[in-house]
Order: C-alpha cells, then sequence, then structure tokens
C-alpha cells in the first residue's frame, strides 16, 4: 500500500472505464488515496455517484483516456475490454506510448495477448493485465490482490496506481500470465464456495448454528478467507452484491477451455463449472455468490 507520508501531488490520473461493482469500488479507493480519477461507464446513475465523491466524468473512454497517464478497465468480458479499447470513441483513440493501460477485468488470457499487441502496434501504449481477487470490500480498503502480466518495465510503472489498491502486487510473467494466475484463483474460489455452501447448510441439518462456524473453525486448517467473509453470509442468506454467479460461470468456462486445449482433467471444477451453468440458468447469474445458498431451496 501507499505510504501516507506520499504527497497526493505526486499520485498520477487514473481514468477508470467501467464502473460496475469493482469499478467504483476501484474509483472510490483511488478518489480516497488522493488521485484525480476521472470515469466513463453507460450507466450515467454510476457515473453520477462516483462525481458525487470528487470524480470527473466524461462521454467516452477517449476523453476518459485524453485526461489521464494511467487507464483502468474493469469491465465483465473479451468482448467489452475490446469495445471499450479498439471501438468508436474508445481508449485506442486517445491512446500514447505515454501512457499505460491497466485491464483489472477477468477475461481469457489469448483475448488478452491479443489486444495488448494490437494496442501496442497501434500507438506504443502498454498493456499490463492485473486482475484482482478480493472483491469490493478489499477494493474499498486498499488490500486487493493482484496478479499482474506484461514487461517488467510496464509491471513496475503500473505500481504507481497499484499501491493506491494493493496489498499484495505480484509480476506473474508477461502478457496473459496475469490472466493465467487468475484462472487459478478463480478455480480454487469457486470450488471454496461451494464447500463453505455445503457446509453451512449440514451445520444447519444438524442443529448448529451456522453463523458461528467462522469462529469456531478459525485457525485450523479447515479456516480460510472464503469461510471467514462468506460463511455467516450464507448462514444469514445475506446477499448483498459483492461478486456476481454468472461473472464467476464466465471464469470457469475459461478455466474449462483452457483445460480441454490442455487436454487436462479438472474433474471438481468440471462439476463446480456445470452446477454454475445451473444457476444461471435458473435466473440466479446476475445475484451475488452467496446467493448459491439457493440451491437448497429450489433456486427461491
Amino acid at each position: 500500500m501507499r505510504d501516507d507520508t506520499t504527497s497526493t501531488a505526486s499520485l498520477p490520473a487514473v481514468a477508470v472505464v467501467g464502473v460496475g461493482i469493482m469499478g467504483s469500488a476501484i474509483s472510490r479507493r483511488l478518489l480516497d488515496a488522493g488521485h484525480r480519477v476521472t470515469v466513463y461507464d453507460r450507466d450515467a446513475e454510476k457515473v453520477a455517484a462516483l462525481v458525487a465523491l470528487g470524480a470527473h466524468a466524461t462521454a467516452s473512454a477517449a476523453e476518459a483516456t485524453a485526461a489521464s497517464e494511467f487507464v483502468i478497465t474493469s469491465l465483465n468480458s473479451a468482448a467489452i475490454v475490446e469495445a471499450a479499447v479498439f471501438g468508436p470513441g474508445g481508449v485506442a483513440e486517445a491512446a500514447s506510448a505515454e501512457r499505460l493501460l491497466i485491464d483489472m477485468s477477468s477475461i481469457d488470457p489469448p483475448s488478452t495477448c491479443r489486444l495488448a499487441q494490437q494496442l501496442r502496434e497501434a500507438s506504443g501504449m502498454g498493456w499490463v493485465d492485473a486482475p484482482l481477487s478480493g472483491g469490493a470490500p478489499k477494493a474499498l480498503l486498499g488490500r486487493l490482490t493482484v496478479m499482474a502480466g506484461g514487461s517488467a518495465e510496464d509491471v513496475a510503472q503500473a505500481r504507481r496506481v497499484m499501491d493506491s489498491l494493493c496489498a499484495n502486487y505480484t509480476h506473474m510473467g508477461p502478457t496473459g500470465a496475469g490472466q493465467t494466475t487468475k484462472l487459478v484463483n478463480q478455480l480454487l474460489c469457486a470450488i471454496g464456495f461451494q464447500a463453505v455452501a455445503e457446509a453451512v447448510r449440514l451445520a444447519e441439518a444438524g442443529g448448529v448454528d451456522a453463523t458461528r462456524l467462522s469462529e469456531a473453525l478459525a485457525g485450523g486448517r479447515a479456516d480460510s478467507q472464503i469461510l471467514q467473509e462468506f460463511g455467516p453470509k450464507m448462514a444469514r442468506r445475506d446477499y448483498t452484491p459483492t461478486g456476481r454467479i454468472d461473472n464467476m460461470l464466465k471464469d470457469l468456462e475459461a478455466v474449462q477451455a483452457f483445460a480441454q486445449g490442455a487436454r487436462l482433467p479438472l474433474p471438481v471444477s468440471g462439476l463446480v463449472s456445470e452446477l454454475h451453468r445451473a444457476w444461471v440458468a435458473a435466473g440466479l447469474g446476475p445475484e451475488d455468490t452467496a446467493a448459491t445458498m439457493k440451491q437448497f431451496s429450489g433456486y427461491r
């Protein structure tokens, strides 16, 4: 994290393209840290909420890029990232070698490599794939875990922004390595979420107060951040948005595509992928991960 004695005058201006749950949390944290933040999103209400906190609004991603040294994209799919960067009014229209794009979306590694090469060849602008773990709560605290891919120079340059957002920022390798590491992260998380959901339901069926599982198991081998954060949440049926089920399915499908290409058997992740696909088919896609508890009550 950034040293609190650092002058805010030395902090770079940052554009955030895409201010959904994560993009909004990232923007709020950057504002709190003292960055000049410019935001762009098609959802005027989300933009207005950030403007009220001190952000600057623009009419396009290109305008946001022109006003900033760094551009963070936080979007839901490779297709949306591509449109935001190379579509009309996109980042590429204002791109230059003096600017750096930090993609904090979770997208597939091949798309990342293709888009990064296209942007650099067209404008000289570097690209760091910097998917995150920790969700909106950790973003607001500046305690994200970020796994970065890109050149050593670009990843080091991105630290000028990441130090305001991260507790753990690791250079994993060349372009695409960050997204590959995020697939590993998502595989572990998805299996962990399902394990905690089943544990909560087992405790309830046995007459145990499931809200106390995180307390009772703290420090033991079964303990985890997922248990501590989502055990009580699932036990209370608290579906306050922190991360969407359909976004997790997107990442699990990328895991499966990678595994199929490598002829790699991943049986448990395959089962969890199918469970997520069933939940999305049942209409739970936009809901929080904790809403997977609805699998035990006929998706109600």
